[in-house]
């Protein structure tokens, strides 16, 4: 008498790259744009080791939060043991960076990302709700990585002044941008879509910049990226825009950060 063969449920492959890099292609300009920044006209001894700490902790995000939707490996064993491997490793990186912080310039530079730890904790929140794809969460995920190019200042002895004015002026160029970006996707996909908001953002952070470098906080050439920022998001929201797929405007994205970039590098060195 045979015995039925036991069913075996099929095995799922495991992609890496979905386990251990962001699916968020726009948050790796968010990443880099302050860290470059930074690095550019702020450099000490404690930058480097600020860069990898902020690198560490963005890459981590990923694989934790692969862990935490796998419910730690009650899905899915492999790709949770995948998983915490990377943590561990992305975890490694972030230590270095933050022990090499604390030995060069101390703990003062770590500022920044001590007064936005609460939105970091938010973040860990939000993707064990598997809410990471909202919009809230976009936007405190920005301001959380633009707090690097403050800590760099900070650690280069920079006024606070100075290193919040770098911090805002970064934050608002994301904040804006992924209001813009999210808005366009959508005009782009024929679905409903705001026009003003993403505009009223633009149009704030173009005078708040322009404000911080009145009061020589900022220099004058930014003023005129966060204008090219503001009428490509004027343009951009409008019937008369030229139609872009999706990777189009995330390439254009990348250039509209460079712009701005180069417009607070060559401004602080050039002194307008």
């Amino acid at each position: 008498m045979s015995t039925a063969a036991p069913i075996t449920a099929p095995v799922r492959a495991v992609r890496v790259r979905q386990v251990a890099l962001p699916t968020e292609h726009g948050g790796w300009a968010f990443l880099f744009e302050p860290l470059v920044v930074g690095l550019a006209i702020a450099f000490s001894t404690g930058a480097p080791w600020i860069a990898g700490l902020t690198i560490g902790a963005f890459l981590t995000r990923q694989p934790l939060k692969v862990l935490i939707a796998d419910r730690f490996g009650m899905r899915n064993r492999t790709r949770a043991s995948l998983a915490f491997r990377f943590l561990l490793c992305y975890g490694a990186i972030f230590s270095i960076g933050l022990a090499g912080t604390l030995l060069s310039v101390g703990a003062q530079s770590l500022l920044p990302f001590i007064g936005v730890l609460p939105l970091a904790v938010f973040q860990i929140y939000i993707d064990a709700s598997r809410q990471s794809r909202k919009l809230i969460p976009e936007l405190t995920g920005a301001v959380v990585m633009s707090a690097s190019i403050a800590a760099i200042g900070l650690s280069a002895n920079m006024p606070l002044v100075n290193a919040a004015a770098l911090w805002a002026i970064f934050a608002s160029r994301s904040l804006s941008s992924i209001l813009y970006v999210r808005e366009r996707l959508r005009l782009e996909k024929g679905k409903h879509y705001s026009r003003m908001i993403p505009t009223l953002a633009h149009i704030a952070a173009l005078f708040m910049t322009a404000a911080l470098a009145y009061y020589g906080l900022s220099p004058f050439l930014t003023i005129l990226a966060m204008s090219v920022l503001a009428y490509r998001a004027i343009t951009g929201l409008s019937p008369d825009r030229n139609k872009m797929k999706a990777m189009q405007i995330g390439v254009w994205e990348i250039i509209y950060g460079l712009i701005v970039v180069l417009s607070v590098v060559i401004g602080h060195y050039a002194g307008f």
